[in-house]
């Protein structure tokens, strides 16, 4: 291996890879992070806010941006040296492909364990410190979530809203449930937020209307109107999915740790369903193979009935949505950054197929590939999903795909 040739190669690839990686870093930048700043400014949060809510959220976006800054340097700088000659050169003197394709894999190896790290060590720091601050800027700015006709949720609390002016509501309707267990429901014609400070955030209604049912006797309820009405809201309880930390948020042994006490408890709840289900199917064996002398024959319809009903929810608990999505997560977490390692295996064959204008195509075709690659990603997400298939496959089928037919083309390159 030619020291002169490793340095050169490692210089240039690098190069482009820091190029291609703030192209698609300022596309995820612009689409990610300034609509949501977009969206805060909007409220009249101060801009010293928004700018560290965006800080907290670059991880993600450097996370998402390197294989693809990977694929498109990868591409451009070998599709140049073949159109310049260069590999005709280095071929010429008595190297071979490896003087070529290893510096960009180990290119591929170095962006691989940053990403990674950036994308389980630094990503959960930064959706932490962001959700600190957007609960600050919640509680000096509760409009931030409460928006003119809209239907919003906080816990056990949902708030159905009119037009929205500043801090005044109108026509305002909330549905919640007290300490007693009595579900509430309040309507106001008018309302206004109100930062109490050290009590709180708190809604001043006019012209309100409740009315509370107990849940285990319908009929049972009372109602009232007050000409003014104060609701008190804890800031806890008004914070929404944002501030919650989810499997994206924690890292790889964090979400691998929570994934096996999901699987647990999910196990022993089958347990307890398997032998509710094989009571059941007793139960309607022993019915029909009495037959029409047995003494409970006429109640073989409603034991059927809950054979499938005991059926059906066991066969629903197997695949339990909140648990694929964990599942999926965690493989996610390996996939996307490792996909820069696979793609160097895909960029080097192609870019040496550039005879003319080796930057531009190789540009074109990154583009084309990350377009592909990203379409993939979302329907194996989907997939996983909504159709319950292994989350495994559809996190790595796209690197998979990548990986071989770029094995396949360095083979062929190397045999010619």
């Amino acid at each position: 291996m030619s020291g002169t040739i490793l340095r050169y190669m490692l210089k240039e690839t690098l190069l482009a890879f820091f190029v291609s990686f703030l192209f698609f870093f300022i596309i995820f930048f612009v689409n990610q992070l300034l609509l949501l700043a977009q969206e805060i400014l909007s409220k009249k949060v101060p801009f010293q806010q928004v700018a560290l809510l965006v800080m907290y959220s670059i991880p993600s976006v450097v996370a998402l941006s390197t294989p693809y800054a990977t694929l498109l340097g990868t591409l451009m700088t070998i599709g140049r040296m073949n159109t310049d000659n260069e590999i005709l050169v280095i071929l010429s003197s008595g190297l071979s492909y490896k003087n070529i394709f290893f510096p960009t894999l180990l290119v591929g190896i170095l962006v691989s364990l940053v990403s990674f790290a950036v994308n389980d060590i630094m990503l959960p720091a930064g959706t932490i410190e962001f959700s600190k601050l957007y609960r600050r800027i919640m509680a000096s700015t509760p409009a931030l979530e409460l928006e003119a006709n809209s239907v919003k949720r906080f816990k056990d609390t949902v708030v159905i809203t009119g037009n929205v002016l500043g801090r005044k509501i109108s026509d305002l309707i909330i549905l919640d449930k007290t300490t007693d267990g009595e579900r509430r429901v309040i309507m106001a014609k008018n309302a206004e937020f109100i930062d109490a400070g050290i009590e709180g955030l708190r809604l001043d209604m006019e012209n309100a209307f409740i009315q509370s049912t107990k849940e285990s006797v319908h009929n049972d309820y009372d109602y009232a109107r007050s000409g003014a009405l104060r609701y008190r809201i804890e800031q806890d309880d008004f914070i929404v999915a944002v501030s919650t930390i989810g499997p994206r948020e924690m890292s790889s042994i964090d979400v691998l740790t929570e994934i096996k006490k999901k699987e647990d408890t999910l196990n022993s709840t089958l347990f307890d369903r398997y032998n509710r289900l094989l009571g059941a199917e007793l139960a309607l064996e022993d019915v029909l193979r009495g037959g029409v002398n047995m003494r409970n024959w006429a109640q073989r319809n409603t034991l059927m009935q809950n054979f499938l009903r005991e059926y059906q929810l066991t066969s629903s608990l197997k695949t339990d949505r909140v648990l694929s999505v964990w599942r999926l997560e965690f493989y996610k977490k390996f996939s996307i950054p490792f996909g820069s390692l696979c793609f160097i295996f895909l960029a080097v064959p192609l870019g040496l197929l550039a005879k003319k204008s080796g930057q531009t195509v190789g540009f074109i075709l990154g583009i084309i590939i990350s377009v592909v690659y990203w379409a993939l990603l979302l329907g194996g997400q989907n997939m996983g999903i909504r159709l319950g298939y292994s989350p495994f496959w559809t996190m790595w089928l796209p690197n998979m795909i990548t990986f071989i037919i770029g094995f396949i083309m360095c083979i062929q390159r190397i045999r010619r």
